[in-house]
């Protein structure tokens, strides 16, 4: 007892989940079992209702705990090496992976899957950790620089994925079904075939525990030591790579638990490695368990295609939110300054302007006529102008006020991995535009533009409400908006699995599209682009002064809980008035702010400017190509530009790294 209030330690946690746990799992045996006991072994003829709790409802059961604390184990590790919270078996790229490749078979070579769906998903997966691990090995395995790397991979094998799938419908719906994550048994051998290979992982992993314990004490403490930092993280990282990417190919994607439960691990006291990893294993497994005997109690026969990862995030968001009111504000690393380059970094920004002005240009002049030959309007500019001017200046808009509110969020929050995905803001128009079709239908563009602007902006409230009693700490408003980010794209897993026809529209929305976007819709985004880069410039002595830390910034007679609240405003603003526009398409407010960085510029004014301008050119040449390439089908813009900014990143990260 402290202060009237039980103290909520990891064991309390535990012990309640565990009772939960406990009581659906024998709700959910509690009849076949009773029946199992009761009716001896038939001798001749077929007991279908005692083989399929024996070969199925018994190992799913045992799958889901096993699953959940594999997954629990290999994020707790990566959150430890890579010192961010944000961090998870997603932030590599491993699943990410292991379902483009699949989805790449499934279209392009469907003879691989007779080798083994297994395979296919292992090599998938080890490719996108090997482009990683080749995209840090200059930077010694920097922790950023890492989940940077695994993230940007992630997100373009998601978006090529989502871009099959648009286009390969019919041949991706089992893709999506095991995307959601489904533990669906048949019989024992997965079972014990992954426990096996989890056990053997976690032998290789047992020896470097004390090493990795050491890293609490920093690189140079751990160097000092004698430890080889860069090779030991290497280690723990493919050792954690590997566990994900052995689960991910026999169950599918459920990448939500290796993400909270290490998360609650640590709110709920755990601070050692040990202690982390050993309750972090503890409570995947149950919270995991807890979400599979729910669907399998309450959802029947259709459990057998109600993707468990998707379910999980709706049980798990609940947890996370209530115990982000527990969480001690934590000082993040001050964010890294980039290298000094040859030129100066001033001289960079009117070039990044430069160039989006001539880009500009040629998307405008340059296209396809309407017998699919390239052509210049010569002669019938009204006609051309009426189509092209509101795409371009819709989307550079949007990719300017998308990459300003990632500017914003990553000065503020001292994180580098930051940007308006991870807020929740456009979860939030996810989940309203999902509810809003499940509801009432077909509500046209207009209505989904509203409803997307209503969802952002209630998810935005409801963050901010959550983070007024910490001052609005900015890891409270991360974690706060993961959660909610998860509980929509749950939603629509469950929508895209079982085949709802009206996720084939959602899918559509969400890969973000500027096609038939009106004149006066695009002047209203370049309006709303111009005054929240006015704001950010104004507010960018708060933005020069935050990342110092809190003590640093209220020495300097900032007030936090009002700098904190006006620029989370600000950035959530900026990305919900892109959202007519791309639907939830944030990638960019990742993938600009970085890209200024690694040209080296350093003075605030300046990156505000240049990614502004790289965010406007990225959406630009994105729409460009989305109409020109595959003419007369239109691409959406949005997987476009996730297609187009990645590569350019990763050639940029690693360009960086060897001027380092």
């Amino acid at each position: 007892m402290k202060d009237g209030r039980v103290k909520f330690g990891p064991a309390l946690l535990a012990l309640l989940l565990a009772l939960i746990a406990c009581g659906l799992v024998v709700a959910v045996i509690h009849d076949p079992l009773t029946a199992f006991l009761q009716t001896p072994s038939k001798a001749e003829g077929y007991d279908a209702d005692r083989m399929v709790f024996i070969y199925a409802t018994l190992p799913r059961l045992a799958m889901a705990a096993l699953c959940g604390a594999g997954l629990a184990g290999a994020g707790a590790i990566m959150q430890f090496v890579l010192r961010n919270p944000l961090a998870s078996p997603t932030t590599l790229g491993v699943e990410a992976g292991a379902r483009v490749a699949l989805a790449i078979a499934t279209v392009a070579a469907p003879g691989l899957l007779g080798f083994g769906r297994d395979l296919v998903a292992i090599s998938g997966s080890a490719i996108t950790t090997g482009l990683v691990f080749l995209l840090v090995r200059r930077r010694n395995f920097e922790p950023v620089a890492t989940v940077i790397a695994g993230l940007i991979v992630g997100l373009f094998c998601g978006a090529l994925a989502a871009l099959l799938g648009l286009v390969e419908a019919r041949q991706m719906t089992a893709v999506f079904l095991w995307g959601s994550g489904s533990l669906s048994q048949q019989s024992w051998s997965p079972f014990l075939a992954l426990a096996l290979r989890l056990g053997l992982a976690s032998l290789a992993l047992l020896p470097l525990l004390r090493s990795l314990a050491v890293l609490q004490l920093g690189d140079e403490g751990a160097r000092g030591l004698g430890l080889s930092v860069v090779r030991l993280r290497f280690v723990s990282i493919a050792i954690a790579s590997t566990m994900t990417a052995f689960v991910v190919s026999t169950v599918g994607v459920i990448g939500f638990v290796g993400l909270v439960a290490p998360a609650l691990s640590r709110l709920a006291g755990a601070r050692r490695l040990g202690a982390q990893l050993g309750w972090s294993i503890l409570l995947g497994a149950l919270m995991l368990l807890i979400t599979d005997a729910t669907v399998m109690l309450f959802a029947g026969q259709l459990s057998e295609f109600l993707p468990t990862g998707a379910v999980t995030a709706v049980l798990g968001s609940p947890l996370l939110l209530l115990l982000i009111r527990r969480m001690k504000p934590s000082a993040p690393p001050a964010i890294a300054t980039p290298p000094s380059w040859s030129d100066p970094p001033a001289a960079r920004t009117p070039v990044v302007l430069m160039g989006l002005g001539l880009l500009v240009i040629v998307a405008l002049l340059v296209g396809r006529g309407p017998t699919g030959n390239w052509s210049l309007p010569f002669g019938a500019w009204d006609a051309v102008a009426v189509w092209r001017l509101p795409r371009i200046l819709a989307s550079g808009a949007a990719g300017a006020l998308l990459a300003i509110s990632g500017v914003v969020l990553q000065r503020l929050t001292r994180n580098e991995l930051a940007s308006p995905e991870v807020l929740g803001v456009s979860a939030g128009a996810l989940l309203a535009v999902t509810l809003s079709l499940l509801l009432f239908g077909e509500i046209g563009v207009a209505g989904e533009a509203a409803t997307a602007v209503f969802g952002g902006l209630a998810v935005l409230l409801l963050i901010l409400a959550l983070g007024r009693r910490s001052a609005f700490a900015p890891d409270h408003m991360l974690l706060a908006g993961i959660a909610v980010s998860a509980l929509a794209d749950a939603l629509v897993g469950v929508l895209t699995a079982v085949g709802d026809p009206r996720a084939m529209r959602l899918l559509g929305w969400m890969s973000g599209s500027v096609a038939g976007v009106s004149l006066e819709a695009a002047v209203l985004t370049m309006l709303a682009a111009a005054l929240t880069l006015i704001a950010a410039l104004v507010l960018r002595r708060w933005l020069e002064i935050l990342p110092l830390g809190p003590e640093a910034a209220q020495g300097l007679g900032v007030n936090l809980p009002r700098a904190r609240l006006t620029l989370l405003l600000l950035a959530a603003l900026a990305s919900v008035a892109a959202m007519p526009i791309l639907g939830p398409v944030t990638f960019i407010g990742l993938v600009a702010p970085h890209i200024v960085m690694t040209l080296g510029l350093r003075k605030l004014q300046s990156v505000i400017l240049a990614a502004a301008g790289t965010g406007g050119a990225i959406m630009i040449g994105a729409d460009w190509l989305a109409r020109t390439v595959s003419f007369p089908l239109q691409l959406p813009t949005g997987l476009v530009a996730a297609l187009l900014g990645a590569p350019a990143l990763m050639l940029l990260l690693n360009r960086r790294a060897r001027g380092k």
